[in-house]
């Protein structure tokens, strides 16, 4: 068996289109099948979570010289933000495919990865 880290990507600007009541109505419809994902692919399941948005975010480089810089907010400017992820097991990429395929994604899409192994 092989891990998969399988990142949820969305719009978050695209919550802010909605009034507050539709807003949570949607988050709460969205949560609803998170909790159905879990249940379903529990079995795969390694771990997973829900991160802050990007405004939250510090990113951390080196210049040139290596010195350190750190900046308020995400790594890189996209439309899609890197919003979660769940780390699963699977016995080869179609089966995380599979399992990735059922991740609520509303607002973006999701990308599986394999878990590198060092031997």
């Amino acid at each position: 068996m092989s891990e998969y880290l399988v990142l949820i990507y969305e719009d978050e600007g695209a919550w802010e289109k909605f009034d507050p009541a539709s807003a949570g109505k949607m988050m709460g419809k969205m949560m609803d099948e998170h909790r159905v994902f879990g249940e379903t692919n529990g079995a795969a399941l390694r771990g997973g979570n829900a991160l802050e948005p990007t405004a939250s975010a510090t990113s951390l480089r080196r210049d040139a010289t290596g010195k350190l810089v750190v900046t308020d907010g995400a790594f890189a400017e996209t439309k899609e933000a890197l919003g979660g992820y769940y780390l699963i097991e699977a016995s080869d990429l179609d089966e995380a495919i599979a399992v990735a395929s059922q991740v609520p994604a509303p607002f973006g899409g999701v990308e599986v990865r394999p878990i590198r192994v060092f031997d």
